[in-house]
């Protein structure tokens, strides 16, 4: 039987990639779209301006759009998908919780939150014991768990199966595509022929983030990982795809290949749309890779990419890449969704 499911805030830019990677899904079905007063009461076609590179499913495109409020979908749905800005759901996800929804949130509100899963299906599953912690705090039935940021899930699978030497400290320059500002985010005489080396509130993301990800939970509480992380964030003229710089100081002193190998074997999971290899590595000859036009894609979106590992004086150095929109954002809310199904949560 088929898990029903809504997207709040399906007519951006994320919300259209939930909606293109629902579709022929093996567990979910699309059963309520949300997005603001002015798109409520329209079909998807007439509210959403379509930006994603296939089609519209038929079925999704007659689809009534309805405000963002529980009263507005429906109690059978069993789980949510949220792409609201962090400012708008901030306010309204915890309408939500409390009427017993279960949602996986792109949002970066409440990332940070002791009581909030932040997860990757194949670094931190068992984060997921939070959830019990979070109701048990909150007085809520319903769920929330949250997706890292675009840039910080490019880097951590990477750095977790690094961790295995002695992950002490990172520091990462990231050269981020214009995508992730959203659609009207960067003007074309802003970045053309440019690069912006700033985005707001993007570094203490990735410093904070990552720590947490990588962190232990004890069944009760969440400790961070013990490592320092440093981030540079640049925004340049590509579509998708953010590519990152990383250094690493490690407490053992593997070899270039070691590494390479560590990445390989770094076990993926057993969910619809995860990868099979959750980082393709390539090898000391294609030190050029992995590039955003090229590598973006691999997997369906769903796939890190690595290359240009060599050794440093303290550790190694090596550049990683990921499709921000796929991976970084709509199929990481994915991911996430199919998890909490899998581990028996909805």
């Amino acid at each position: 039987m088929a898990v029903q499911v809504g997207i709040l805030g399906a007519t951006g830019a994320v919300g259209q990639r939930f909606i293109q990677l629902l579709d022929d899904h093996p567990t979910f079905e699309i059963a309520a779209l949300t997005a603001s007063e002015s798109s409520a009461g329209k079909t998807y076609r007439e509210a959403a301006k379509w930006r994603v590179e296939t089609q519209i499913p038929d079925d999704v495109a007659e689809m009534e759009v309805g405000a963002t409020t529980p009263d507005d979908v429906s109690d059978d749905v069993d789980l949510l998908f949220s792409s609201l800005p962090s400012s708008v759901a901030e306010e309204v996800e915890p309408q939500f919780l409390e009427e017993g929804y279960v949602i996986s949130s792109n949002s970066s509100n409440d990332r940070m939150a002791d009581d909030v899963p932040l997860t990757i299906p194949e670094i931190n599953a068992d984060h997921l014991g939070l959830i019990e912690v979070q109701r048990d705090n909150r007085g809520w039935d319903g769920a929330l768990i949250k997706n890292p940021n675009c840039s910080t899930i490019t880097m951590v699978p990477t750095l977790a199966a690094l961790d295995q030497f002695g992950l002490e400290r990172v520091d990462v320059t990231t050269l981020q595509a214009v995508s992730g500002a959203g659609y009207s985010g960067v003007t074309s005489m802003e970045i053309i022929d440019n690069a912006i080396p700033h985005i707001g509130g993007e570094e203490p993301k990735m410093e904070t983030e990552s720590r947490k990800l990588l962190g232990g939970f004890d069944g009760s509480e969440l400790s961070m990982h013990d490592s320092t992380v440093n981030a540079s964030c640049n925004r340049i003229p590509t579509l998708d795809g953010h590519l990152e710089s990383v250094f690493v100081d490690l407490a053992e002193e593997p070899s270039p290949e070691e590494a390479r190998e560590a990445m390989r074997a770094f076990p993926g999971v057993d969910l619809p749309s995860a990868p099979d290899q959750l980082i393709h590595v390539f090898g000391d000859d294609e030190p050029e890779r992995p590039q955003p036009r090229l590598d973006r894609s691999r997997a369906d979106g769903m796939q890190i990419s690595a290359g240009g590992v060599q050794s440093t004086s303290s550790g190694l150095k090596y550049n990683c890449l990921a499709h921000n929109t796929i991976r970084g954002a709509a199929g990481a809310s994915l991911l996430n969704g199919e998890l909490l199904v899998e581990e028996g949560w909805i």
